[in-house]
């Protein structure tokens, strides 16, 4: 099993998650629904352009490579697509193997919190649905926040809510600009790309988990160096 990060009070303490991407994938089935909406319209919607707005806010327009009647009709064509949006995820499951490195942390006593620049109604909604907001000690949200990632802010106040310093807390993130959240707010970090993230440029020093959470929470802790009498078998 692994032990309490009380173990080891000179190591890693507490663990904080993005939302979006990382824990449950909304980012790839909201690019998926607005290249639809593109491709109706002739247009079409580079991926490299959306990657922009990951993780952030206001980054990226993506009503500004639509054509003008469209964006005349912005709040029927917008209604419609958010339904969609929100239907869609709302059948999907969490990202495989993310709901046991939760559990997990938990159940060995590591405080957890969550830093995301959606606003709490957003991310409170998916993990109730999915049974996980017992698992938060700290929620962090735009809501929260004069500037979201990748200003660090939202990862500063998470660690001051849990009582700790940014050095004592792993971050895991899916995105660029949460990463760069992270690293500024002085947090280590293990970036879980997604289908839709996996193509940015990620610095080459962060460590990644190409394979998602497929190796589960020692191979989460691993990645981030965390060794010795903090893991021991699962």
């Amino acid at each position: 099993m692994l032990s309490s990060p009380a173990a080891n009070p000179d190591a890693l303490r507490a663990v904080v998650f993005d939302f979006d991407g990382t824990i449950l994938d909304t980012e790839t089935r909201e690019f998926w629904h607005w290249q639809q909406l593109y491709q109706q319209h002739g247009r079409e919607l580079a991926l490299i352009d959306w990657q922009r707005g990951i993780g952030t806010w206001d980054a990226f327009d993506p009503w500004a490579g639509l054509p003008a009647e469209v964006q005349e009709d912005r709040e029927n064509v917008q209604a419609g697509l958010h339904e969609r949006i929100v239907a869609d995820i709302g059948q999907q499951d969490l990202r495989p193997g993310v709901r046991g490195v939760l559990e997990g942390l938990h159940a060995a006593g590591w405080p957890l919190a969550l830093a995301t620049s959606s606003d709490r109604k957003w991310v409170t909604r998916w993990l109730e649905q999915h049974g996980l907001l017992h698992l938060f000690k700290v929620l962090c949200t735009r809501d929260d926040v004069r500037r979201v990632k990748p200003d660090p802010e939202l990862y500063v106040l998470a660690a001051q809510r849990l009582g700790l310093s940014a050095q004592d807390c792993l971050a895991v993130e899916d995105s660029l600009n949460g990463g760069l959240a992270a690293v500024a707010a002085g947090m280590r970090l293990v970036v879980v790309p997604n289908d839709v993230t996996r193509t940015q440029p990620f610095p080459p020093e962060w460590a990644r988990l190409n394979d998602g959470f497929a190796l589960g929470l020692v191979g989460l802790l691993e990645a981030a160096g965390v060794d010795g009498p903090q893991i021991t078998q699962l």
